[in-house]
C-alpha cells in the first residue's frame, strides 16, 4: 500500500483553531507569498502568525520593485513571541529574504519541536533563480529539507535543493523519482513535487513519502502561466492538511482549487501581472473544515 494514501500529517482536534507560523515575504501589489497564505489558511478555520521575510512593494515579476529585507529584525520579532508564549502547530516557510532567515526558522523549531515543519522553497521556475535569490542563499534554503515534514518544489527548485540538473518540464516519472528520492535522502519525510507538463494538456503533480512509492496526479493544464500560482498551491495543500485531510487529498484538493482560481484571474484587467485571484473560490478552503 503507497503510504501517500494513509499519510495524515495533521489531526484536526474538534473546534481547536491550529496556529501556523508563515515565515514568508509580504508583497504591497501582485498576490502571492502572505497575500495568499494568511486568507488561504484563515479560510482553513486556521490562526496566520506571519513573520514576513521581506518587504516588497511589488512581486519580482515587475520590472520596478522595492525590497525591504528584515532580517536585522527577525530576532527581536522572536523574543517578543517568547515572552507571549506564542504557541504554534506549524510552521509554513516559503520566500526568505537572506541565507540567516534560516537560522530563525530553525529558532522556531526549537522552540516549537511539536510544530508540524512545511518548506515551500520558493527559490526559481522555468530553470533559473528568482532575480533576489543567491548560492548562498540556495544553500542554506537547501539545510530546510533535513527535518521537514513537507517540502513542496517546482521542477526548478527540486534541481537547485538536490543538483540534479534541471531537465525542464517535460519529464518522466522516473526523474521526477529521482529528484523526490534524492529529497528523502536529505531528510524529508514528505514531497511533493509540482508541475510537470507533457504536452498532453495536463498538469502533473507527485507524492512520494519515506518508505512509499511515487504517486501522480494530474488536471488540466491551462494556456497561460501566472504569478503566485506555487504560493497558492503550497497553501491549498496546508489548508487541507490542516484541516485533517490525507496528503493525497490535501494535494488532489489544491490541484483543483488552484484551476479554478486560475479560471477567475483570466478575467481580471492586467490578469498576467496582478497574481492569481482567488478571493471568490475561497469558500470552497471553508468547506474543508465542515
Amino acid at each position: 500500500m503507497n503510504n501517500a494514501r494513509s499519510l495524515y500529517l495533521y489531526k484536526r482536534r474538534g473546534a481547536y483553531i491550529p496556529r501556523i507560523a508563515a515565515v514568508h515575504d509580504l508583497c504591497g501589489y501582485g498576490k502571492c507569498s502572505l497575500g495568499v497564505a494568511i486568507p488561504v489558511l484563515s479560510a482553513a478555520g486556521c490562526d496566520v502568525c506571519p513573520v514576513p521575510t521581506s518587504l516588497f512593494s511589488a512581486h519580482t515579476k515587475y520590472p520596478v520593485f522595492h525590497m525591504h529585507d528584515t532580517t536585522n529584525m527577525l530576532d527581536a520579532y522572536l523574543d517578543a513571541w517568547a515572552q507571549e508564549g506564542v504557541e504554534v502547530d506549524a510552521v509554513y516557510s516559503g520566500f526568505l529574504g537572506a541565507p540567516a532567515q534560516v537560522d530563525c526558522i530553525r529558532r522556531i523549531y526549537r522552540e516549537h519541536p511539536d510544530a508540524l515543519r512545511v518548506v515551500d522553497p520558493v527559490m526559481g521556475d522555468g530553470g533559473e533563480m528568482y532575480p533576489t535569490y543567491t548560492e548562498e542563499l540556495c544553500r542554506a534554503t537547501a539545510d530546510l529539507v533535513d527535518g521537514a515534514d513537507l517540502v513542496l518544489p517546482n521542477l526548478t527548485e527540486a534541481s537547485i535543493l538536490t543538483g540534479i540538473p534541471y531537465e525542464g518540464q517535460d519529464v518522466s516519472d522516473e526523474f521526477v523519482a529521482r529528484n523526490a528520492s534524492a529529497l528523502l535522502e536529505m531528510g524529508a519525510k514528505a514531497v511533493v513535487i509540482k508541475g510537470v507538463v507533457r504536452g498532453d494538456g495536463l498538469i502533473r503533480n507527485f507524492i512520494q513519502v519515506a518508505g512509499g512509492e511515487l504517486e501522480g496526479t494530474e488536471g488540466e493544464l491551462l494556456p497561460y502561466m501566472l504569478h503566485g500560482t506555487g504560493d497558492l498551491y503550497a497553501s491549498g495543500v496546508l489548508a487541507a492538511v490542516m484541516s485533517g485531510r490525507n496528503l493525497l487529498d490535501a494535494v488532489r484538493f489544491s490541484n483543483g482549487f488552484v484551476t479554478a482560481c486560475m479560471r477567475v484571474t483570466r478575467e481580471q484587467p492586467d490578469y498576467e501581472m496582478r497574481g492569481v485571484s482567488f478571493e471568490t473560490e475561497l469558500g470552497e478552503v471553508t468547506r474543508l473544515v465542515g
